[in-house]
């Protein structure tokens, strides 16, 4: 991926941009015998389906938005930030790039039948201020107001340069009808079971162990969707779903495949794979434990570790071993600070780690484990997605090399539901996931690092699952999307790189791709290394969406 000079650079030229359908959505002439064919995804969710679609509920809006509910603008995380029309069919900026004003496309409609305008994305962004629970993206941290302009125009007006803060608030904020949330009496907690969005496809029946979405006859883009339906099944493991991509009964799958040449490739030729990296899989620091909130233990921690080790036995070496600073790479490679990675030198290092927590006055019990002064082991427990086998695996051999420097670790295999309910709440001491990330390094450190995004205690957070807090480290964030000179923001990423290195507040372990399998007998149009278009795997919101705009049936 190439480094974005602002985001602004690109999502400013809206008016340049093709439509959805030069984006390649509609290259294919439109059938005149409409949507046909069922595409099955597989990707294992750990639990059954709840049949909620609330798209400002984290557990469940990977379900909805791209889908059901869509933002006003796509945003491409592989193609450095390259921005397309959705809901808005151009937007301009103004006022130093402080305000942006969108212009609605015209004929929208809800599923329903309602008109879909610009005072629903008006009311849309004033619930999410009116309900900070629903505001994911923490938009109205950096969102000074969101108003009607004639009968077709959104204004948004930003507290300061919007270009970079303008991803969050276009591309990851689902759009909702008034005339039904209007009614909600607590859209925090609406479960939204029958969900009525501006989608290419609507949610036509859902059990615990099947969501069916159907085609929207009357979606607003000519020709689209191609496909007539699409079965979402609840897989509870990797080895079932994983048995279904390669005897083909699924189609595209969001999946860790051991030995994926020998168990899915070799099955079909049609079978494929493509594994783009964007982000880290994360140690997670609960910040609130009196002993994790000693930065000689997360140092000693982060030397303790054998990233490569992890990276070839645990993902089989798809996924490859993170670094301290948090930079993935290298997708993100022009980023790293390499004086600050060898400045610090976080390479596996067990001795060090003994060093550091000998220097810090721990010493080792009768069983090996450092105790404090007044005799607390340094014992911890880590909450896991159990489900995940390779996330599993990876835990294992963390808890080993963790137990080698004199740290206990136990790890807890918690179902989706319960791992997630834990870790927003904050009730872990550690936890091993991965962020959402964007199209430059940025993202991945506001959700890590932000302090408007967490939450006390109890309370959901909706990123900053460590709860951490510095205001020097805010700033910096808020310099970062204040500006549009390429080297100020590198220089203010080496900076956040120095706050990862000495504070230690989450611990990258090996770096996040997008697990990404498609079947190519059935369906074409598919994401690939040579067209990047979309993330492409289908748990990847809004992306998933806009991937199915360009699938369609071979026959």
């Amino acid at each position: 991926m190439r480094s974005l000079k602002s985001l602004g650079a690109l999502v400013g030229a809206a008016g340049l941009l093709a439509g959805i359908a030069a984006c390649g959505s509609s290259s294919a002439p439109s059938s005149t015998a409409g949507p046909s064919g069922t595409l099955t995804i597989s990707n294992e969710s750990g639990a059954d389906w709840t049949c909620q679609f609330n798209p400002f509920n984290e557990n469940v809006n990977f379900l909805a938005l791209g889908t059901v509910y869509e933002p006003l603008v796509f945003i491409n995380i592989l193609q450095s930030g390259k921005a397309s029309p959705w809901l808005a069919k151009s937007w301009t900026w103004s006022d130093g790039n402080r305000v942006v004003t969108f212009t609605m496309r015209s004929g929208v409609k809800w599923q329903d039948g309602a008109p879909l305008t610009a005072a629903d994305v008006v009311y849309t962004y004033n619930l999410l201020k009116k309900y900070p629970a629903l505001d994911l993206n923490s938009d109205w941290s950096f969102l000074k107001s969101v108003v009607q302009k004639g009968s077709d125009q959104v204004v948004m007006t930003f507290d300061g340069i919007g270009t970079t803060d303008f991803y969050l608030a276009a591309y990851d904020t689902p759009i909702v009808p008034e005339h039904i949330w209007a009614k909600i009496s607590n859209p925090v907690t609406y479960a939204d079971s029958h969900p009525v969005g501006s989608g290419a496809y609507t949610v036509s029946t859902c059990t615990p162990e099947n969501i069916k979405y159907v085609a929207n006859k009357h979606y607003y883009i000519p020709g689209e969707p191609k496909i007539e339906t699409v079965d979402y099944p609840a897989f509870l493991s990797n080895n079932t779903a994983n048995q279904w991509l390669a005897d083909g009964q699924a189609q595209w799958g969001e999946q860790f495949i051991p030995s994926i040449k020998s168990f899915y490739s070799s099955k079909s030729p049609d079978n494929k794979y493509w594994f783009p990296p964007t982000l880290n899989n994360d140690l997670f620091i609960n910040l609130t434990d009196p002993l994790l909130n000693n930065v000689a233990v997360r140092q000693a921690m982060s030397y303790a570790i054998d990233r490569a080790k992890v990276s070839q036995i645990g993902e089989y070496g798809y996924e490859p071993p993170a670094n301290q600073n948090g930079i993935a790479t290298p997708t993100f490679s022009s980023w790293l600070d390499t004086s600050l990675a060898a400045k610090y030198d976080y390479s596996y290092d067990p001795a060090r780690a003994v060093q550091i927590l000998q220097k810090a006055g721990f010493t080792r019990g009768s069983d090996g484990i450092f105790q404090t002064k007044s005799g607390t082991p340094l014992n911890f427990t880590v909450i896991n997605i159990g489900d995940f086998s390779d996330f599993v695996a990876d835990m294992s051999i963390v808890s080993q090399e963790f137990k080698a420097v004199g740290i206990g670790l136990s790890v807890d295999n918690l179902s989706s539901t319960a791992f997630d309910a834990d870790l927003f709440d904050g009730k872990y001491q550690l936890a091993y996931y991965y962020e959402t990330g964007g199209p430059t390094p940025y993202y991945e450190f506001r959700q890590w690092l932000d302090s408007a995004n967490s939450a006390p205690i109890g309370k959901p957070a909706s990123y900053n699952w460590e709860r951490y807090s510095n205001p020097a480290t805010d700033a910096l964030l808020n310099d970062y999307a204040n500006s549009t000179s390429a080297t100020q923001q590198h220089a203010i990423m080496d900076k956040l790189q120095q706050v990862m290195l000495s504070d230690v507040p989450v611990i990258p372990i090996v770096e996040d791709v997008i697990w990404y399998e498609y079947n190519t007998g059935a369906f074409s149009g598919w994401p690939t290394p040579s067209n990047p278009y979309a993330q492409p795997g289908p748990a990847q919101n809004p992306d998933w969406g806009w991937v199915l705009l360009h699938l369609k049936p071979k026959s």
